[in-house]
C-alpha cells in the first residue's frame, strides 16, 4: 500500500484543514475550537460513534470495519495543542492569536489522523475496530495521562495503540522507529533561593541570592558527569534565572527553572536526589534559605518491541524499505504519549518533514510544518489499520 490514492485525492483538502488549524492555535486543555471541528469532521465522514470531553477537549473516534466479528481494535493517537510562542514565519496561514503557535506540528498530526478517519470510514476494508484518538494538551500538562485515567482503554479495548510525530529534521516522507526508549522522561526543576538584600556596595552586609545561585548552576552540571553511569543518557539544564532589578542592589530571593531528562527509572530517581542534596547543600553552606522541586512530569517514551516491528512495516508499505530507517538513537524531548505506552502496547514513530538544512527545527518560531507529509503520515494510519486487522477470508 504505497501512498494511498484516495488519500491523495483529498491532499489539498487536508492541507486547507492544516493551515485552519494552524491560524487558530489553542493551548492545553483550551482546544475548544480544535475539538469541535475534529468532532464535526468525524461525524461528517460517518465514524460510527464520536465521543467528545474525555480530558476536557479530548475527542476519540470509533471506526469499525465491514466485518468487525474478530472483535479486535486498535488505537491511532494524534495531538491537538498549540505552544505559547510569537510566531515570526511570515506564512500567509500564520497564527491569529499572537503569542501562540502551532510551533510542533500538532495541527499536521491532527490533520493526518483526520485524514486517515476520512479513508478508513469511506473504505472500512478491516476487520474490527479502530479507535482514531486526539488528545489535547501534550505540552507540559500531560492530557495523556488525563485520558488514561478517565479510563481511555476501558471504554476503547484495544490491543495496541500508535503515536506519530513530525521531525524537520529528517528528509520528508522518511519513517524513524527504534526499539525501546525512544524519548525521555522529563521534570520540571524549580529553585528559590532567599538570601538578605543589601547595598551592592556594601555584600558585606547582605547575602547575595546571585552568588548563590551562581555556585548552585555550577555544582548542578556535575550531577550528569560525575555521578550518572557514562553509558546512561542524563540532563540537567537552568534555563531561566531571575533575580534584581537594578546596577546596584543586591536582591533578597532569585529563582530559577530548569528542566531534568533521563531514560533509566533509576536515573531519573538519582538526579532527584542529588538536586535536592546539591541546591539544599549549597544554600545551606552560604548560610541561605531554599525552596527547591523535582517536578515529575512524564515518563520515557518507550516502544513496545513487537508493535515497533508492526509499525516499521506498515510504513514500509507505504514509503519503502529505503525510506523507513532506524532511529540510531533516542531523543531527549519528552512526550506525554508514556502514559498511553506505560498502560498498552504500542510504538511511536518520527516521519520525517525537512526540506532542507536549514529547515528550523519544533519549538522556534519559524517552524513551518511540511504539508507535503500530509498523506504520508495519513497513509502510514490507514495501513496500519488493514494491515493490523485483515479482512477475514
Amino acid at each position: 500500500m504505497p501512498v494511498n490514492n484516495r488519500i491523495a485525492d483529498f491532499h489539498a483538502e487536508m492541507t486547507a484543514w492544516r493551515r485552519d488549524f494552524h491560524e487558530h492555535p489553542e493551548l492545553a486543555f483550551e482546544e475548544v475550537r480544535t475539538s469541535k471541528i475534529v468532532a464535526d469532521k468525524l461525524r461528517e465522514f460517518g465514524c460510527d460513534e464520536v465521543v467528545t470531553g474525555m480530558a476536557k477537549t479530548g475527542v476519540v473516534g470509533v471506526i469499525r470495519g465491514n466485518n468487525a466479528a474478530s472483535g479486535r481494535a486498535i488505537g491511532l493517537r494524534a495531538d491537538m495543542d498549540a505552544l505559547p510562542i510569537l510566531e515570526d514565519t511570515g506564512v500567509l496561514y500564520a497564527s491569529k492569536t499572537p503569542g501562540k503557535m502551532h510551533a510542533c506540528g500538532h495541527d499536521g498530526h491532527t490533520t493526518m489522523l483526520l485524514g486517515a478517519a476520512k479513508y478508513l470510514a469511506e473504505t472500512r476494508n478491516f476487520d474490527g475496530t479502530v479507535y482514531v484518538i486526539f488528545q489535547p494538551a501534550e505540552e507540559n500538562f500531560g492530557g495523556g495521562e488525563v485520558m488514561v485515567k478517565e479510563g481511555l482503554f476501558e471504554r476503547f479495548p484495544m490491543e495496541r495503540v500508535f503515536g506519530l510525530h513530525n521531525w524537520p529534521s529528517v528528509p520528508a516522507g522518511t519513517f524513524l522507529w527504534r526499539e525501546g526508549p525512544v524519548m525521555a522522561a522529563v521534570a520540571n526543576l524549580e529553585v528559590t533561593i532567599t538570601g538578605k538584600g543589601a547595598h551592592g556596595a556594601m555584600p558585606n552586609n547582605g547575602n547575595d541570592p546571585i552568588v548563590i545561585a551562581a555556585a548552585m548552576v555550577q555544582a548542578l552540571q556535575s550531577i550528569v558527569a560525575r555521578n550518572v553511569e557514562p553509558v546512561e543518557g542524563g540532563v540537567i539544564t537552568i534555563g531561566h534565572i531571575n533575580g534584581g532589578h537594578t546596577y546596584n542592589v543586591i536582591p533578597e530571593t532569585v529563582t530559577m527553572l530548569g528542566t531534568a531528562r533521563w531514560f533509566a527509572p533509576e536515573v531519573g530517581d538519582l538526579l532527584e536526589k542529588r538536586f535536592l542534596e546539591t541546591v539544599n547543600g549549597i544554600a545551606a553552606a552560604f548560610g541561605a534559605m531554599v525552596e527547591a522541586k523535582f517536578v515529575r512530569l512524564y515518563p520515557a517514551t518507550i516502544n513496545e518491541v513487537a508493535s515497533v516491528h508492526l509499525a516499521a512495516d506498515a510504513a514500509r508499505a507505504v514509503q519503502g524499505d529505503a525510506r523507513v530507517q532506524p532511529l540510531a538513537k533516542p531523543t531527549m524531548g519528552g512526550e506525554d504519549f508514556s502514559f498511553m505506552l506505560n498502560a498498552k502496547d504500542g510504538a511511536y514513530l518520527m516521519l520525517g518533514g525537512g526540506r532542507s538544512a536549514t529547515d528550523a527545527n519544533v519549538h522556534h518560531p519559524k517552524y513551518d510544518f511540511n504539508d507535503d507529509i500530509l498523506p504520508v503520515g495519513a497513509s502510514w494510519w490507514a495501513s496500519l489499520a488493514e494491515r493490523l486487522l485483515p479482512r477475514q477470508g
